[in-house]
């Protein structure tokens, strides 16, 4: 089609031309790739997130502690404020008396529901005692109690450096 041909179609059809490029660049944005991937629950068809476990955060805390200048082998023991949990897609629904919402299942096959989770939420932490040889010397305690904080969102008064032979 040639310039002076694809002018007169569109002198003809002004009258559709904005709908017609409304169109067309929905088409558009529907062929370009998002950049999002399906999560990797609902891509797998499982909904289980890899769950917390305290004693392997314990475990690689006591490593990265010990690594401070002066702190030596470390122990950790950490509270916590109560166990994991999930996140829960949610259906709303908007009736005549307000909003209602139930809870989102997924069918299985042969009868089985599972619901589908958006987030699994780690446990809140309570409290931290850190025991090591240089426990005594103050600014291995305040580098301690400053890691401990970093990493498990506590404050200092919830964490207790004391010295000992780990």
């Amino acid at each position: 089609m040639r310039a002076g041909q694809l002018g007169n179609l569109l002198a003809r059809g002004k009258k559709y031309a904005p709908a017609a490029l409304v169109l067309l660049a929905g088409v558009i944005l529907l062929l370009l790739p998002s950049g999002k991937e399906a999560p990797a629950e609902i891509r797998s068809g499982e909904g289980a997130a890899e769950p917390f476990e305290l004693e392997a955060f314990e475990e690689k805390l006591e490593r990265s502690l010990s690594a401070i200048e002066g702190a030596g082998e470390t122990r950790v023991v950490l509270t916590l404020d109560g166990g994991s949990r999930q996140v829960l897609a949610q259906d709303r629904e908007q009736d005549g008396d307000g909003a209602s919402s139930s809870t989102v299942t997924l069918g299985r096959g042969s009868g089985e529901q599972s619901v589908v989770p958006l987030q699994t939420m780690a446990p809140s932490f309570r409290g931290a005692l850190v025991v090591c040889p240089g426990g005594n010397d103050p600014q291995v305690r305040l580098r301690l109690t400053q890691a401990v904080a970093a990493l498990t969102g506590l404050g200092a008064d919830r964490i207790t450096v004391c010295p000992g032979n780990a």
